[in-house]
């Protein structure tokens, strides 16, 4: 059944907006109309099928996101609709007029016909890999084998709320000293474009020799003043090109390996991935999934294409059966601590509670570490600018002193 969007008047003479299903225009005017709305505009909502990484096109060509907060949401109510006894379609009608994202209202109206034609939930997901990713449709499809599926819908919401969690409050702790450092290189910028040429030009109409530190400092200016235009455009280039080159898995491959190695960052890097690796395995594996099945989902989450490949292999030995610990002990990438949890965990019969509690802790590790590392960072970055600002007077006074033991 095809999916429209409206422009509507209500009986107070306000404008409404939204989308609904129905068999045609004429039809969908007709349902308005007995539901009090008077229709302006109706059109038929764009496919969004075929477009990926959450990305959608609206009728207006206007670029919008799906996010990962908004799909946590709507899965959280659908969870609370289906276990107060909701049927899952007569849920999804409910939800679909209090969400927010257009791109995801017409993708749960799909959804829904998609359902009523007799598909399952799962099977109706499927086709929207852009927005419900394998993970999501995997466990929703062991909830409805199950019949636990509000219980999994549950998890999920407490999955993608936990990841979504720990991103905000990194990007909160490197939002002010990123700021910071984009403060103080413009200011430089500005000072060694505009401001320094203004005061070394009265040494260079004086002809005196200068310093060696002035002598850098005015070469560096004028190069700013001719040249700085150009580190927009280089940066793009730059920026383009590195995108384009990590798009191919050896180009993925070389950035990965180099960003676990960089220290201090790259086991932060690594534990952030492995945390991830760690929890989504825990909650595939506690809603019915095979091990096999949850190791070729989590492979695409670890966000580090060695880890994959880790992964992966370990995968490989497991159905050989090689127990997971040992597997992992063999890639040599996973931190020793996650792979004696895993053993404890597989010795124990609770490997679902130590890949959780492995996740815990890496959690914690990573967001402490970042805390501890942006503190250090702020009073660096001070210390930073005060130097070049320093060496900026520094080199601007010693003709000046020259100057003046010249005269005296």
């Amino acid at each position: 059944m095809p999916v429209y969007e409206y422009n509507a008047l209500d009986k107070k003479g306000k404008t409404v907006s939204g989308i609904m299903d129905a068999e045609s225009a004429t039809a969908a005017r007709q349902k308005l109309r007995g539901q009090g709305i008077f229709p302006v505009a109706i059109q038929e909502a764009i496919d969004s099928a075929p477009l990926k990484k959450y990305r959608f096109f609206s009728l207006t060509g206007a670029l919008i996101r799906v996010r990962a907060s908004e799909i946590a949401l709507t899965t959280r109510q659908l969870a609370t609709l289906v276990g107060a006894g909701f049927p899952l379609v007569s849920a999804l009608d409910t939800l679909i007029p209090q969400t927010k994202s257009r791109a995801l209202k017409k993708t749960l109206a799909k959804v829904k016909d998609s359902i009523l034609g007799g598909n399952s939930f799962s099977g109706a997901l499927t086709p929207y890999a852009g927005i419900f990713s394998p993970l999501y449709v995997n466990m929703i499809r062991a909830g409805e084998s199950s019949g636990t599926l509000d219980i999994v819908l549950d998890r999920l919401a407490d999955l993608t709320e936990n990841q979504e969690a720990l991103k905000n409050k990194i990007n909160s702790a490197l939002a002010y000293p990123v700021f910071m450092a984009l403060v103080g290189v413009a200011v430089l910028f500005f000072l060694m474009s505009f401001v320094v040429p203004n005061i070394t030009g009265i040494f260079a109409e004086m002809k005196q020799n200068l310093p060696a530190p002035t002598l850098l400092l005015i070469g560096i200016s004028n190069f700013l003043k001719s040249y700085g235009w150009l580190a927009i455009p280089l940066i793009i280039l730059a920026t383009a090109g590195i995108r384009s080159f990590k798009k191919t898995r050896q180009g993925r491959r070389l950035i990965d390996k180099a960003a676990l190695q960089i220290p201090g960052i790259g086991p932060m890097l690594c534990k952030l991935s492995v945390a991830r690796f760690s929890r989504t395995l825990a909650s595939l594996l506690e809603n019915g999934v095979s091990m096999l099945t949850a190791l070729d989902i989590v492979k695409n989450i670890a966000g580090n294409i060695l880890i994959s490949d880790a992964i992966e292999a370990a995968a490989t030995a497991v159905g050989k059966g090689q127990g997971l610990g040992a597997s992992m002990a063999e890639s040599k990438v996973f931190p020793m601590l996650s792979i004696q949890m895993v053993q404890v965990g597989e010795q124990s019969g609770e490997l679902e509670t130590m890949l959780n509690k492995i996740a815990d802790v890496f959690e914690k590790e990573v967001e402490s570490t970042v805390l501890r590392t942006t503190s250090l960072l702020e009073p660096v970055m001070i210390l930073v600018m005060g130097v070049a600002v320093g060496l900026i007077v520094l080199s601007i006074c010693l003709p000046i002193f020259e100057m003046q033991r010249f005269i005296g």
